[in-house]
């Protein structure tokens, strides 16, 4: 049931009311109850203005199931989920249902005959037609069986079902959806064992719900629905998946309050008789009294012109002289009801008196007095009796004369209401009395049944229209008893609410009643009808003027037919009762599917069903619901105002709750100020700072506060990056920085409180008054488990890394929430029991799914057994190259224009919308305006139309297909234009000034161009937000044919490790809101791996990122990806099938980026950042071992030996307090042996020497290379905190065209050649350089073609030296060590035992020139020079490179590597190394530098602290000494926690077109041991 517009009044009355959420905001509930029609509704005709629409009931039933899918997992409830559908509705219901569908049929032929007439062509299939969605069609009883079918298959599946009882309430169980769900809440509320604190949501799109949910007087109840938006166009498009729908949550614990404040006025005139819960109850009765589905709504009272206050309003004056309620728990006190209604006449009189002296107006005109003859006549009888009355009794009084004129033709403006509307011809007293007897008994029953049940299921009220107010008398004796009788039968039902158009539904035997002419009831079927807008303003509020059935006849003219159904169409007409489903895992049966072809059989079936009896649910006429128990606990998620002081009242303010302005009046609350308002920014820190407080009153949401400010001072965090803790003992005080706002910061936190005090008061109706304090936080996230020491896991809230500012006055600090968690895990066992689906968060095989084996045994030493699938993935590397060749180009309006002979104005007008209104700008006709533009660009929306315009910072660009359109355009409508271009100022223009002609018809000319806008293609391509970055459909083609390319090789390998816990991520619902690594960066064409389960995209099912939707929260991001499968649900963005789906950030790992975090450790344009071990999950005092894993040789454990120091470009001073500090330590005398196998690498920047801070590397212990699966136990642990300062630096490639050059020329090259290739934004340039040995290289976007020239060169100095061309090494740094050798294969042993050390050689050694060193020893012969792009002589064939999480990757033990070979790795191979590039500088500086180095390198070996003996590598000149038996060997090293945290820097060279603002690359050097293949 619906009261139209009662959901969008009460939500801007009271503006806290509903929130909008996003599925990972939704509090937790024990049972939710979805009424079913509205999704039926909605996945089955989810657009009627669109009559091309069709779809196939399969689609249809796997929509249900997807939506009731995602429902069931944003709600998960603990305890019951109950499905109602309608089945067979009470008689008074009926009337409503009736006429909707009369309506229903008539518009959709109105709508076909339109779109015939305009000569569109419409399918051949039939339409689906709505009014099958009525209970005994054939459609109703195949969706019920899909149901069952639904319902057992989850339960058998799906281990979030399986603690829940599934109620299905079919349409063959009679009553209305949602009423059988109040049935079920009130006997659950009457048993004694009832738990006041259960939780309940009810899904559902009616406004009534609302009152529904206050009958129960239950506390925490809320509703969900989809986000209504209000004064959107009709046909605008649904959004395609449910996850991404915005919902709200109406919260019915605030409506409690808030009716509650609405009438606060009676507690002062009835002192203790006030109680809230008969409060509720009489406002439920005012609710029906402005229409319902049931009753009509009395004359002149509509909620948009202010029914309700004026309800509310009497009430509050009558309520105190009644002595008592008007509606006693579903029981309506007469005396009381007529007293008020008694009150509320007045209003009738009030309205009247305003047309009054309109109608004097109209009868001085008209000269008749009435507008109804007969109620003329009858008039003028009345007036005859007055007169012969006045002449026995004369009061000569003029006043008295005026009110009984008043008085006279208030009766008269009545008596003409019931002659026209209900058509009587005498309006006597026995009608009146008997219109209030019906309207009363009409309340009475609605009464009962929103708190007792149906009382009758044959009472209807059988009127169009409802009495006056001020007839409503005399009712307070009447005696009101209703007839329970039976329910019709469900084809009873369909005969009775059904038109002849949809005959079709129902049984062959029954359609000629609706439409021969012999039938006795034909004229129950009339194929025309009137409708009467009666007051209202929408078509759809129109009462449908069709005669009310005759239960008698309906039934005599069905008897002669019922005989000849068939078998199967009797077994539909009928009723049965509810059943329950629930788990049982001793049950195991065979399940056929009722669509086969669509949906497989269920193997193992393991659901026990009980069916419950019909009236099992009827509650007693006495029955009290239980009052509201206060002592109910805090759940986090049911919002109550009480939290902060404040007070309310009532003003016009204007509160934006639908995207538009409110027009009454807002209860408003003001926070008033508290005792500790007063306090100073210190003790607000010391009360906060560290600490979790609750933000966001009166919608609580939980948060970290990190800083405190009062616009001068600032108390924040000084934390270890990464590190996220809850300062919450008081023995662990947190610790604390204090600094003073700079001119900037200061503006910045007056802007913060401007927009918080805004929020408040525009959004929610809540004035914050003066901020003094600011608090900065972090929202939680959700809860991740946590291994702890002894294999013990705790579950850690996890805080989001935005960091949001709220007003210390909304703050609410000490209250007690209670969560509770479904299942809580306590130690590892429980956590990772074997078979447990897991993904890799470490190195190697980041993001790879695997599967928990038995760890019995590794996991007493904090160890998971895990074999892991290693798939092989698509090849897009050529694809990110080549991307501008499949682009999409675009270019700006004045080039479109300069094509097409047109200014750019009318390019920048056509492609947005263009009005043509009727008439002429002198003398318009009407209202009605034509959109004749394009409509490919919205500026106030901020959208653009993907492959046709595109928006920059600065202008509009438009595609090659935008440019065809127009000329198109111009060639058929160039009038139109020439309009437009003369008078560019207007707004509309209109059809007579354009076609000015006698013989030119504007309309027809208007309704051609409409209609070739309609036919063209682009008319249906959806617009995208300007804010999403796209790849365009034709790259997306690509991906899909590399993606299928990929599946032909199958070659998934599967390894078996042991693995460190923390680096696995296992899909729960606990986490769901946790983002599995919250490093990781996303950009288009990254790789990634869905890892949530139950939802539409199967668990761990692999994609391609090709669209990023930004969002003002960090969680609400969503990523478009391309799936590699096909799967149920999928959408189809761009691409040739449905196999895409848009995705929050926690729902997937991106191992593309992975590779980049890898690929640091030898590109020079990486990031090197110091990463936080898997986020916030270890405390600074924790000891942690880990092993780092070369990054190269992902199979063989070996020690450390990627050396980085960064040489940053800072103060002087900096650099030569450094330097000094290197030049007081002598150079060491003997070099150890072992020296040979290290190689330095040191970047110059512009000219200037500058080590700003040294990368510390952590001491280790030894490991044993016998074992076959050993753990780590040696290494002491030392973690230091780390500075916070970067360690990354910007390299400036200066110089890098002349060097270039130099080199090619050196190398006998040709000099390279030079291009440019412009992007799809237009203004960035990227440069493409060609060398003569074949290697091509491609630049980074830049503004100019210098700038990415140089930087191109840059990069390719930079790939020659990975490439090995022939680019000459760098010289021993110390005359007397010769050129790097490799080392062996093995554990190698501790480099340092203390962190921080410096790898620098012994003393003794000059300096020696940069240039002019030999060239690579000679490779092998039978291996060609040129291999490979990042391979050189002698390189081992590249491994897929295998990736570090950011913040992961020095904590992974490999025990035990299981893994197939590479026919690759078997072949005899030298030697590889990954040399890095150093930045490039001309002779004479190096000579500097390299003076400066010969006194300065101090003695690395005091420094770096012991170094092992150098007998381990006597080996390092045979590379094939190593055994592959000692594949499993094992080495440890110091994992250093607590790291600065993640900055948005990529960590690669980008594509063209792969991304919009990129900030500067930060470029690390590498001094990177040489290694050796397996």
């Amino acid at each position: 049931m619906g009261v139209p517009k009662f959901y969008r009044w009460i939500s801007e009355r009271y503006p806290c009311l509903s929130e909008v959420v996003k599925e990972h905001q939704i509090p937790e509930f024990d049972n939710l109850y979805l009424d079913m029609n509205g999704i039926i509704h909605q996945c089955s005709h989810p657009n009627d203005e669109d009559v091309h629409f069709r779809i196939s009931e399969e689609k249809i039933f796997a929509d249900i199931f997807h939506y009731l899918e995602v429902l069931f997992r944003i709600i998960k409830p603990r305890k019951v989920f109950f499905m109602a559908v309608d089945g067979v509705a009470p008689r008074a219901k009926m009337n409503q249902q009736r006429g909707r569908r009369f309506r229903s049929a008539k518009e959709a032929e109105d709508k076909i005959k339109k779109a015939l007439e305009k000569g569109e062509v419409l399918p051949t299939e039939a339409r689906f037609d709505s009014n099958c969605i009525t209970p005994g069609t054939d459609f109703m009883a195949r969706l019920q069986e899909q149901l069952k079918y639904f319902v057992h298959n989850k339960l058998s599946t799906d281990k979030l079902w399986q603690n829940v009882n599934v109620y299905l309430s079919g349409h063959e169980t009679p009553g209305e959806g949602e009423h059988k769900i109040m049935e079920f809440i009130r006997s659950e509320n009457s048993k004694p064992s009832h738990d006041p604190n259960t939780r309940h949501c009810l899904y559902g799109l009616d406004a009534d719900l609302i009152m529904l949910g206050l009958t129960s007087h239950e506390p925490n109840f809320s509703l969900l629905r989809e986000e209504v938006r209000f004064g959107g166009k009709k046909n605008q498009k649904r959004i395609s998946a449910p996850e991404e729908t915005t919902f709200h949550l109406l919260h019915l614990s605030l409506m409690r309050e808030y009716i509650d404040y609405e009438f606060s006025g009676l507690r002062n005139q009835i002192g203790s008789d006030y109680d809230l819960e008969r409060i509720i109850d009489d406002w439920i009765l005012m609710g029906f009294l402005v229409g319902n589905d049931f009753i009509p709504h009395l004359p002149n009272l509509h909620i948009s012109h202010d029914a309700l206050p004026l309800l509310y309003k009497t009430y509050i004056s009558a309520l105190p002289t009644m002595g008592g309620y008007l509606n006693e728990n579903g029981h309506l006190n007469l005396r009381n009801f007529e007293k008020y209604i008694e009150k509320l006449a007045e209003f009738d009189r009030e309205h009247f008196s305003e047309i009054f002296v309109d109608l004097k107006w109209f009868e001085s005109k008209v000269g008749n007095k009435y507008l109804n003859e007969a109620a003329g006549l009858a008039a003028e009888r009345e007036a005859a009796i007055k007169e012969t009355n006045k002449n026995e009794v004369c009061l000569g009084d003029d006043e008295e004369e005026e009110d009984d004129m008043f008085e006279t033709e208030f009766r008269q403006y009545k008596r003409t209401y019931y002659m026209t509307k209900m058509g009587v011809d005498v309006v006597s007293d026995d009608f009146l009395a008997k219109q209030a007897k019906c309207y009363v008994e009409g309340i009475q029953w609605i009464l009962h049944y929103y708190y007792h049940g149906v009382q009758s299921w044959s009472w209807y009220y059988p009127y169009h229209y409802a009495p006056f107010l001020s007839d409503i008398r005399n009712i307070s004796e009447l005696k009101l008893t209703f007839d329970l009788e039976k329910p019709f039968m469900p084809f009873q039902q369909l005969l009775a609410v059904l038109p002849a158009a949809s005959k079709e539904l129902l049984p062959e035997s029954y359609r000629h009643l609706m439409t021969s002419e012999n039938s006795p009831i034909i004229e129950y079927y009339p194929v025309d009808f009137k409708t009467d807008l009666n007051g209202k303003q929408q078509e759809w509020e129109a009462v449908v003027l069709i005669p009310f059935i005759d239960e008698r006849c309906l039934l005599a003219a069905m008897e002669p037919y019922n005989l000849k159904m068939t078998k199967e169409e009797k077994a539909r007409n009928r009723h049965t009762e509810c059943a329950v489903y629930s788990y049982d895992s001793e049950k195991d049966f065979m399940y056929y599917s009722p669509l086969p072809q669509l949906f497989p059989d269920i193997v193992h079936c393991h659901v026990r069903k009980a069916d419950i009896p019909m009236d099992a649910w009827h509650v007693q006429l006495d029955h009290v619901s239980r009052r509201l128990d206060r002592s109910s606990l805090y759940f986090c998620g049911f919002p109550t105002l009480q939290h902060i002081k404040h007070k309310f009242f009532k003003k016009k303010s204007g509160v934006v709750v639908f995207q538009q302005s409110s027009r009454g009046e807002n209860m408003m609350l003001e926070i008033l100020p508290s005792q500790d308002a007063e306090a100073g920014c210190d003790d607000v820190a010391a009360q906060v700072l560290g600490k979790s407080v609750f933000v966001n009153w009166p919608h609580l949401e939980e948060a970290r506060i990190i800083a405190v400010s009062d616009g001068d001072v600032k108390f924040c965090l000084e934390e270890p990056p990464g590190v996220q803790r809850v300062y919450d003992r008081p023995s662990t005080p947190p610790p604390t920085k204090v600094t003073c706002l700079s001119d900037k910061e200061q503006k910045d936190w007056v802007k913060d409180v401007q927009g918080l005090t805004e929020h408040f008061l525009k959004r929610k109706g809540i004035m914050v008054n003066e901020t003094s304090v600011v608090l900065y936080g972090q929202l939680l996230t959700g809860r991740k488990y946590v291994p702890k020491a002894n294999g013990v896991v705790e579950l850690e809230k996890q805080w989001a890394k935005q960091v949001l500012p709220f007003a210390y006055q909304t703050v609410v600090k000490d209250i007690k929430a209670f969560y509770s968690c479904l299942t809580c895990f306590k130690s590892l066992d429980e956590l990772f029991p074997p078979a447990t689906t897991v993904f890799m968060v470490g190195n190697p095989y980041y993001g790879a799914v695997g599967e928990v084996q038995d760890s019995s045994d590794v996991i007493k030493d904090g160890r998971v057994r895990v074999v892991f699938n290693v798939p092989h993935e698509p090849q897009l590397e050529p694809l990110i190259q080549n991307q501008h060749k499949y682009c999409v180009k675009y270019s700006p309006g004045y080039v479109l224009a300069s094509r097409l002979g047109i200014t750019s104005y009318l390019v920048s007008r056509f492609s947005g919308s263009i009005f043509i209104g009727r008439g002429s700008k002198r003398n318009p006709c009407g209202e009605q305006k034509a959109n004749v533009g394009l409509n490919l660009k919205f500026n106030k929306k901020n959208e653009e139309v993907p492959g046709y315009t595109k928006r920059t910072e600065k202008e509009w660009l438009y595609s090659a297909a935008v440019e065809e359109l127009l000329a198109e355009y111009l060639d058929r409508f160039s009038e139109v234009f020439n309009s437009v271009s003369r008078n560019g100022h207007d707004d509309v223009f209109y059809e007579d000034d354009i076609w000015p002609e006698e013989d030119q018809n504007g309309a027809e000319r208007v309704a051609e161009i409409t209609s070739w806008l309609k036919s063209h293609p682009v008319s249906s391509i959806g617009r995208t937000s300007c804010d999403l970055q796209v790849l365009d459909s034709a790259i997306v083609e690509r991906i899909e044919e590399a993606v299928e390319k990929a599946k032909v090789k199958k070659s998934t390998k599967k390894v078996r490790v042991t693995v460190k816990p923390h680096l696995l991520f296992r899909p729960l619902e606990q986490q769901q809101g946790v983002i599995p690594d919250p490093d990781a960066e996303y950009r288009l064409f990254d790789r990634v791996i869905n890892t949530r389960e139950g939802f539409t995209v199967p668990l761990g099912l692999r994609g391609t990122v090709i669209g990023i939707k930004g969002a003002d929260r960090e969680a609400e991001v969503l990523y478009e990806v391309l799936f590699d499968e096909e799967f149920a649900g999928g959408l189809s963005i761009r691409c040739t099938s449905p196999r895409c789906y848009r995705l929050p950030p926690c729902a997937l790992i991106n191992f593309t980026h992975g590779t980049r975090v890898d690929q640091t450790s030898h590109k020079l344009t990486a990031i090197v950042k110091p990463q936080p071990a898997t986020a916030a999950n270890f405390n600074s005092h924790r000891q942690l071992s880990g092993l780092n894993h070369s990054p190269r040789s992902p199979f063989i454990p070996t020690q450390v030996r990627v050396f980085l120091i960064e040489l940053l470009i800072n103060s002087k001073n900096e650099y030569s307090n450094v330097w000094q500090s290197l030049q007081n330590s002598g150079p060491p005398l003997n070099p150890p042996a072992h020296w040979h196998n290290v190689r330095l690498c040191v970047k110059v920047c512009k000219g200037t020497l500058m080590l700003k801070e040294m990368l510390k590397i952590a001491g280790a212990g030894t490991g044993s290379p016998s074992s076959q699966e050993a753990d780590s136990t040696g290494g002491q642990q030392q973690n230091r905190r780390r500075s916070s300062k970067k360690l990354a630096a910007m390299a400036s490639p200066a110089l890098a065209v002349s060097e270039l050059t130099c080199v090619c020329v050196g190398l006998g090259m040709a000099p390279p050649d030079f291009s440019y290739i412009g992007n799809r934004q237009g203004r960035t340039v990227v440069c493409q350089v060609k060398l003569s040995n074949g290697l091509m290289v491609h630049g980074p976007q830049c503004q100019s073609e210098n700038d990415a020239k140089e930087k191109a060169a840059f990069f390719a100095l930079q790939r020659l030296n990975s490439v090995g061309s022939g680019f000459p090494l760098p010289p021993p740094l110390y005359p007397g060590v010769g050129q790097i050798r490799p080392p062996p294969l093995g554990a190698m042993g501790p480099v340092f035992s203390q962190q921080g050390g410096l790898l620098l050689p012994h003393q003794g050694f000059g300096p020696a020139p940069l240039w002019g060193m030999p060239l690579p020893p000679p490779h092998h012969q039978n291996q060609p020079f040129y291999g490979a792009a990042g391979t050189f002589p002698g390189a081992a064939r590249s491994q897929p490179a295998t990736t570090v999480p950011i913040g992961s990757h020095n904590q992974f033990i490999p025990l035990q590597v299981t893994k197939k070979r590479v026919s690759a790795n078997k072949k005899n191979q030298d030697t590889r190394e990954f040399y890095s590039a150093a930045h490039i500088v001309t002779r004479n500086e190096s000579q500097k530098a390299h003076n400066q180095h010969s006194q300065s390198l101090a003695q690395g070996g005091p420094q770096g602290g012991k170094v092992d003996q150098p007998h381990q590598y006597a080996a390092n000149i045979n590379p094939s000494s190593s055994s592959p038996g000692q594949v499993d060997g094992v080495a440890t090293t110091n994992a250093v926690p607590h790291t600065p945290p993640r900055q948005n820097v990529p960590a690669t060279g980008h594509t063209p077109g792969s991304s919009g603002k990129r900030k500067h690359r930060k470029l690390a050097v590498n001094f990177e041991a040489a290694k050796v293949s397996e």
